[in-house]
């Protein structure tokens, strides 16, 4: 199978039965340097299609309010320590 093929099955892949999953995850930085700081990934899977943003900030959970996602209700929040 050459990659011209390879191509052509992935794009004809069925994907109406993908289950929809929304997620914030927020990574709280541990170290001594750092402190106040995380990592925030907000994704979005499902029929149509797979979105992922990664950024590192300052006060994370400050930040999280003021996305459209995080307002909505629709995402699940995921936090680690």
């Amino acid at each position: 199978m050459n990659r011209n093929e390879l191509k052509t099955l992935f794009f004809q892949m069925d994907l109406s039965n993908v289950p929809v999953k929304k997620q914030i995850t927020v990574d709280i930085n541990k170290g001594p340097h750092w402190t106040g700081y995380g990592t925030i990934e907000i994704m979005s899977e499902g029929p149509n299609g797979y979105t992922s943003f990664k950024t590192f900030q300052e006060f994370p959970f400050e930040y999280i309010k003021t996305r459209k996602e995080y307002t909505s209700g629709e995402y699940e929040l995921i936090i680690n320590k």
